[in-house]
């Protein structure tokens, strides 16, 4: 059976409640990248195929994902392999870098966007570089 559209009345309710349901690295993290922090548009709980995705950036074709306790690397694995055929790479953190070094989760997004979008990116707005990196 196929997944219901990005677009069906169930998938939209699904992501709506994703969005209200984040963890607190989810929001602090989509703090950090809304409104084209990184030079790009992310979208929050982006459906594909059976999956929501935590952030999304349709220009790169990248899925990034949080994970915390709920995730299992079994799960992880299977889920990943599907995104990973649809087109899509997909980078993982943990919520503690998340919360506890987020500059440094910026500077990585950074370098794997460039990567894939063959382009540079600016640095991220409001955040000083993380250690080891020279001030922009």
């Amino acid at each position: 059976m196929r997944p219901p559209s990005p677009r069906h009345p169930t998938t939209v309710a699904t992501s709506r409640r994703l969005r209200h349901d984040a963890t607190d690295a989810e929001r602090v993290l989509w703090r950090a990248l809304r409104h084209d922090a990184l030079g790009v548009r992310f979208r929050r709980q982006h459906p594909i195929g059976p999956y929501f995705a935590d952030f999304a950036c349709v220009e790169a074709r990248l899925i990034v994902e949080v994970d915390g306790g709920q995730h299992g690397p079994d799960r992880d694995e299977v889920r990943d392999a599907a995104i990973t055929a649809a087109g899509w790479h997909v980078v993982r953190y943990w919520n503690n870098d998340v919360t506890q070094n987020l500059a440094g989760v910026l500077a990585d997004l950074q370098q794997v966007m460039a990567e894939r979008v063959g382009r540079g990116f600016p640095p991220p707005k409001g955040f000083p570089p993380p250690k080891g990196f020279p001030p922009p």
